[in-house]
């Protein structure tokens, strides 16, 4: 926890969600502390990693990083001066945990930024004992995409141009449970200080050069890494997606083999992150689609093999998710997860397999397996002289048809 005497935090101007990268580390790991599988990894670590007990669920997520854009909260004394005015505290969502104050005026309310606009702020944001944790005097970011704070994006399409507010946030719309290393102490309450410089349409994606979209992409992307840190799978899910229409998005720009080369690579980590959250939500059927989705363009994807033969496994269907998890174990011989889990699967198999012949035998009245042979071998002497009296039988036919034919003939 920052102390009134530290240095705040100062961002430079700049878009959210271009922070400092988020170093790899075993904290990571207790996002998913059942599963070692399951812990986020640096991109620059994915090419070298060959322990998929060290694959993330989330690709290239190292630990819990300082949100980029909203660690921008005001404190109280920011609008020291305002505080007599007597404008009163706007209860946002109606339950107290959000509230806006108006400190400076603006335009009018015909000049209230747009959801899908691009906005800059002034932000400033303290804890309750006053410790300045983010101060960012130009922060800009797509108002309604889960880009900053959810505190930031609820309340920022509230004010007006030019109007500087006060915004007083429970810890469940900043930074949750978790807080944020080392600043900001988990189920932190946070005083933010908001004055909207600008906003103006967002770019049209059609004409967005391959660099250009790689970044929005990758912005969006690592948003989603952030909310499935702090366990909020259904945010996360929409920064995908989000980052998903982009880079499908048409295109009028001309983009070269190694733009095409890195939005794959883009859209795979998408769709393997996207499965990850799915499955935490027990959204098979959707995180099946996003797995296969990744095999399309990479069938020796590892990460989405797994993936694929847990969903299966999940819904029952054992005998097709054991070849996947044995392909992935091909590929990846020396990984304790996936051996792990396909003995789990494999045993679990079986089990199904004796309980689904008991109840066969059930159904048709052999409660032993002792008994089925016994009565195989009763009606085994029987068996041989009706094929022989068939066999006579078709003989005797045949002549008898053949009579017939040659006394027509004569």
């Amino acid at each position: 926890m920052a102390s009134s005497g530290e240095e705040p935090r100062s961002s430079a101007p700049g878009r959210a969600g271009t922070g400092t990268e988020l170093s790899p580390t075993a904290d990571a790991a207790q996002l998913d502390t059942a599963e070692d599988f399951e812990v986020l990894e640096e991109e620059e670590e994915e090419e070298e990693e060959e322990d998929l007990s060290e694959l993330p669920p989330l690709e290239d997520v190292g630990r819990p990083p300082a949100p980029p854009r909203e660690d921008t909260q005001a404190p109280e004394q920011g609008g020291g001066e305002a505080a007599e005015d007597p404008q009163e505290w706007l209860d946002v969502l109606g339950s107290g945990l959000l509230k806006k104050k108006t400190l400076v005026p603006g335009r009018g309310v015909d000049t209230r930024p747009r959801k899908g606009q691009d906005v800059t702020i002034r932000l400033k944001a303290t804890l309750e004992d006053g410790s300045v944790v983010e101060e960012n005097p130009a922060l800009t970011f797509t108002l309604g995409d889960c880009d900053v704070l959810q505190a930031l994006d609820l309340c920022v399409q509230l004010l007006e141009m030019g109007e500087t507010a006060l915004i007083v946030s429970d810890a469940k719309y900043c930074y949750g449970a978790q807080g944020r290393s080392p600043d900001v102490p988990p189920n932190a309450a946070l005083t933010l200080e908001v004055e909207l410089l600008a906003a103006r349409d967002a770019p049209d994606l059609e004409l967005l050069s391959g660099k250009e979209k790689i970044e929005l992409a990758n912005r969006k992307r690592e948003r989603g890494n952030f909310f499935y840190q702090q366990a909020d799978y259904v945010l996360a899910i929409n920064s995908y997606d989000i980052a998903l229409k982009i880079i499908s998005s048409s295109s009028k720009v001309d983009f070269s083999p190694d733009e095409e080369t890195e939005l794959l690579d883009v859209k795979v980590k998408c769709l393997n992150n996207l499965a990850a959250s799915q499955l935490k939500l027990d959204h098979y059927e959707a995180a099946l689609k996003s797995c296969n989705l990744v095999l399309e363009h990479q069938p020796g994807n590892i990460k989405a093999l797994f993936r694929k033969g847990k969903v299966l496994a999940q819904q029952g269907e054992y005998r097709e998710a054991i070849p996947i998890l044995k392909a992935a174990l091909k590929l990846e011989p020396s990984n304790k997860t996936i051996h792990a889990e396909l003995s789990k699967l494999v045993k679990k198999h079986a089990d199904q397999k004796n309980v689904e012949t008991e109840m066969y035998r059930k159904m048709l009245g052999n409660p032993s397996a002792a008994g089925a042979p016994g009565k195989c071998k009763d009606k085994l002497p029987w068996s041989i002289p009706w094929k022989w009296l068939f066999g006579a039988t078709a003989i005797a036919l045949g002549g008898v048809a053949l009579s017939v034919v040659i006394a027509a003939r004569n």
